[in-house]
């Protein structure tokens, strides 16, 4: 099955140079390509992508409010975000809205059509390199969290058992599957048996939910 995809980006280099790149995949389809957030989203109703790929500031309608309004219409729709976050403070907001995931704008194109295949697969992309960097910039204007704090009472984290709190705060940190096995000296395997269990248990979509509650929580702070 080919993987179609819409580009939303108010530069039309850009969607030219993403175009060129999923369009030499025989598995990408890009079907439309919108200027700013307003066409994004009635494109995104009218030809139904699997997968948007999504600047975050567009004139009129934003990507932020975009993707909420997409992700709400089209559950099925995955939503990767554009991003450079010397400039971004929205990003972190993008997947609070349902993104499954951030791209940064110099992403390579190997990266870039895997990421795509990635998310239209179920999948989340939250690379180690970019969920650091969101550590960095977004964990001071996080809401205070840890045991004695407000967000630090979320009673789902209540649900997990010790090693699967141990898994979800090691994937908020920016570990891959891989890093994260070798931290724990187990299986690859097993890491993904527990991140699917931490999913469930705390009722989220994906890997970029469960990112977004450990900062919000406490659970992983910035340093």
């Amino acid at each position: 099955m080919r993987v179609r995809v819409l580009l939303a980006d108010d530069q039309a280099l850009l969607r030219m140079g993403f175009r060129m790149v999923l369009e030499a995949e025989e598995d990408l389809e890009v079907v439309g390509e919108a200027a700013d957030g307003a066409a994004a989203v009635r494109m995104a109703a009218a030809l139904s992508p699997d997968v948007v790929l999504m600047d975050v500031r567009m004139p009129g309608t934003n990507g932020l409010e975009a993707t909420e309004r997409i992700v709400a219409a089209q559950p099925a729709a995955k939503v990767l975000i554009l991003t450079t976050f010397d400039v971004d403070e929205y990003a972190f907001a993008g997947l609070r809205a349902g993104a499954s995931g951030f791209l940064l704008k110099d992403t390579r194109p190997a990266d870039l059509v895997q990421a795509i295949r990635t998310v239209a697969a179920g999948d989340a992309v939250v690379s180690p390199r970019v969920t650091r960097r969101m550590l960095e910039l977004f964990g001071p204007h996080l809401p205070a969290g840890g045991p004695d704090g407000p967000a630090g009472r979320d009673p789902r984290l209540g649900r997990l058992t010790a090693r699967e709190a141990e898994v979800l705060t090691l994937v908020a940190e920016g570990l891959s599957n891989g890093e994260i096995a070798a931290r724990l000296l187990v299986s690859e395997t097993t890491v993904k048996t527990h991140v699917g269990n931490l999913l469930a248990k705390l009722e989220l979509r994906d890997r970029v939910q469960a990112v977004v509650l450990a900062y919000e929580t406490g659970l992983v702070r910035p340093g």
